[in-house]
């Protein structure tokens, strides 16, 4: 799969494509409807997707940074799962967000990307202020001759498919939701990194990893681990800022039961089961060890058998 950073006008496509966009975070079973449809054009066409980075929200309120569902590398692992070839994803900055709908689509889509097929939900908007909708999009397609085929939304039991939804449903520890709305369960991965060994001094050693930031969702969790020989082994996790100790940033503690390896430096996917409880900030540490055996057992009786 090729990813292209920087646009320029008729450089940088690799031929004429079939083309989805949207912000696409967590490419949830709505988005995944404009891959398929893209997708199903490959025999003719490249099957590419579009989407920006940084989110276009928290570029506009940057002290109000929108929940992450995706970090960009799981983002680009779906897209490459889901048959994609080519990824487009520009910078989205001052002078990306004042392109008017016109530029945008003839700078963009038709000479950047050579797209002959637009693929975008109903709610679609784009060029500065948000001007273009679908039936400007529509008219436009018209003009510089490339198809626009809308997609309707996702529907599951009467609510539409959204990642304002599914980032609604995390923050309550709703993961059932969540799965359905992702075709697959919630997950987060990353390099393991260095942590404070912490831990370790209190029998519960963890492999740390850096999520998305700012996460969507934050607690204590049953999860399963794989990668780096690892096959959903069963564990406990915590994702929050660990106010006990003080510390600071984010970050998604897992212990995983029964396993006393080296992973540090590893690549590692932590698969979110069941919620538990709410990070909360202990009196102590043998406060928090105490409640750190009740979340393991609980978490093993989650996970034998997984629901």
């Amino acid at each position: 799969m090729r990813l292209i950073r920087h646009i320029q006008s008729g450089s940088t496509a690799q031929g004429p494509c079939a083309l989805a966009i949207g912000n696409f975070d967590g490419l949830h079973r709505g988005h995944q409807a404009l891959v398929k449809s893209v997708c199903a054009r490959s025999d003719a066409l490249t099957p590419a997707l579009m989407c920006f980075e940084p989110l276009p929200t928290t570029f506009f309120r940057p002290d109000q940074p929108l929940p992450r569902l995706t970090s960009v590398r799981d983002k680009l692992q779906l897209c490459r799962a889901f048959g994609l070839e080519q990824v487009f994803m520009p910078r989205f900055n001052s002078a990306f967000a004042s392109l008017e709908p016109d530029q945008f689509v003839e700078n963009i889509l038709v000479r950047g990307a050579d797209a002959r097929v637009v693929v975008v939900g109903e709610d679609f908007r784009f060029g500065a202020r948000a001007a273009g909708d679908v039936a400007r999009l529509l008219e436009l397609g018209r003009r510089h001759g490339f198809e626009v085929d809308v997609q309707a939304a996702v529907i599951d039991d009467g609510e539409r498919i959204s990642s304002t939804g599914l980032r609604r449903a995390l923050a309550a520890g709703d993961l059932a939701r969540a799965r359905r709305w992702l075709g697959r369960r919630y997950a987060i991965s990353g390099r393991v990194l260095n942590g404070q060994a912490l831990g370790r001094t209190l029998d519960y050693p963890t492999v740390n990893l850096r999520p998305p930031l700012p996460p969507a969702l934050s607690g204590v969790f049953a999860v399963r681990v794989s990668g780096a020989g690892l096959d959903r082994h069963p564990g406990v996790a915590n994702l929050g800022q660990r106010p006990t100790v003080d510390a600071a940033g984010w970050l998604l503690e897992a212990h995983l039961f029964d396993y006393d390896g080296d992973l540090y430096g590893q690549h590692l996917s932590v698969e979110f089961i069941e919620w538990l409880r709410p990070e909360v900030k202990f009196a102590s540490l043998d406060e928090m060890k105490a409640q750190m055996e009740v979340d393991a057992e609980k978490a093993r009786k989650t996970l034998n058998p997984e629901p």
